[in-house]
This record gives structure tokens, C-alpha cells and sequence, in this order.
């Protein structure tokens, strides 16, 4: 797997902006078929296809972009760059690099972005698109699914903070905030997941309440009905 110089996009770009005279401004973007990738490693590849809702066409850009808390690198795209024209999809490939089997879900995201052609008085030159930016989960392989996984977290007090651990493999994700029932008190969790084995130590304004509510959402970022887990004391 080859990926491309900085000469080389910046050669398909001007390639792409020299094909067009009339340019229309009414793009919307890059659009992929689902709102997240995942990736079960006994596959050690998925596809995803992209599609092109513009008027004209645009190169695809594609790449990799790590989490805070995990810049292994683990996948590969083919292609990184491609020409989509109106209306039409590219299957994106997504390839696992790493043959170490993995212990528990990973979370990464990928970003999707349409360099298309403009002109003007001036000539000819590019503009970026809408950038899309989603999730992508990679699974063990043989991992039991498990549609329900934010009912593992475990959540306590310590001091005058709330604690919420994931012993599970799995990626929660989960609204930003929670609440304490009944205290009503709002946690903000800053982020929208919970990895395998993370414990995230949170500020709140009171600490009385028997369960946290909480918000989630499945795999695939759909959010559920709230639930209520219990709330554990020294």
C-alpha cells in the first residue's frame, strides 16, 4: 500500500481544477453511507462507500485521524485520494495493518473531505468541502456483541467527585453529561465515549443522588432511551 506525496494531490487538484470552465456553488459535501465503520479484525477489512453530492466533480480525501487517548496506528485507507463524479460513490477500504490480535474495541475516526474546482476573475484555484468526520471501531475478532454495553460502566463517589470506570471491552458511547437522580446534579463526562478499561474522574456540584442517568447511544450513534445506573458509596 502506497500512500500519496504532497505533490502528487496537489498535481490531481490542479489536473482536476484545469478540466472545468463553470463552476455552481451548491455543494453539500461528501456524504458516507453510514454514520460509523466498524471493523471486526477476524475480517481485517470493511468497506464504505462515499458518495458525491455535489454538481461537479471533486477529489475525495481521505484519512485516518487518532483519539487523544490512542495514536497506535492500526488501519490504512485505499484509496486516500480519488475523483468522485456527481451523483456517483467511491468504496473507501478500510485495512487493518496490526496482526496482534486485539484485547478489546479500539475507537479512531475518518475524515472525508471534497477538494472540488472553483474559478473566478482570477482563474482557476480549489476550495475544501464539508468535512466529514466519523467514528471507527475496531472489534476483536470472536468479541460477543453486545448492544447494551453502557450498562457495564460503573459509576461511584470519591470525595466530592463522581468516578465512572468501563471494565468491559467494549466502546460506550454515551452523551457528554449525566445526571444524578435525584439530586439532579450535571456531570460532564467532556467527551462522547468511554474506552475498555478507562476511569474517568468527574467534577460535580453535589454527589447526593442514588443512580446516574445517563444518555446513550449504540454502536452505531443512534441514540436510546436514557438509563439509569446505580451510584456506589464508599
Amino acid at each position: 500500500m502506497h500512500s500519496l506525496k504532497p505533490s502528487q494531490v496537489l498535481g490531481a487538484v490542479a489536473a482536476l481544477c484545469l478540466s472545468f470552465t463553470h463552476v455552481s456553488l451548491h455543494a453539500a459535501g461528501m456524504v458516507p453511507e453510514t454514520p460509523v465503520v466498524v471493523i471486526d479484525q477476524a475480517l481485517g477489512e470493511a468497506m464504505l462507500n462515499v458518495r458525491n453530492s455535489d454538481e461537479l466533480p471533486a477529489l475525495l480525501y481521505s484519512s485516518i485521524e487518532h483519539i487523544a487517548e490512542d495514536d497506535e496506528p492500526l488501519l490504512v485507507l485505499n484509496p486516500p485520494v480519488a475523483r468522485v463524479e456527481p451523483g456517483k460513490s467511491q468504496q473507501v477500504r478500510f485495512i487493518m495493518t496490526s496482526t496482534k490480535p486485539l484485547e478489546t474495541e479500539r475507537l479512531k475516526r475518518v475524515v472525508f473531505e471534497g477538494i472540488k474546482p472553483r474559478q473566478d476573475a482570477n482563474g482557476a484555484h480549489v476550495s475544501l468541502g464539508v468535512r466529514q468526520n466519523i467514528p471507527v471501531i475496531l472489534r476483536p475478532a470472536n468479541l460477543p456483541v453486545d448492544r447494551m454495553p453502557w450498562k457495564q460502566l460503573v459509576w461511584s463517589v470519591a470525595g466530592n467527585q463522581i468516578k465512572v470506570s468501563n471494565p468491559s471491552p467494549y466502546v460506550v458511547r454515551l452523551a457528554k453529561s449525566a445526571n444524578l437522580i435525584p439530586g439532579g446534579a450535571t456531570l460532564d463526562l467532556g467527551r462522547t465515549y468511554v474506552l475498555p478499561g478507562e476511569v474517568l474522574t468527574l467534577a460535580a456540584s453535589s454527589t447526593l443522588g442514588t443512580h446516574v442517568r445517563l444518555f446513550p447511544a449504540t454502536t452505531y450513534g443512534f441514540a436510546v432511551d436514557s438509563y439509569d445506573a446505580p451510584l456506589s458509596f464508599p
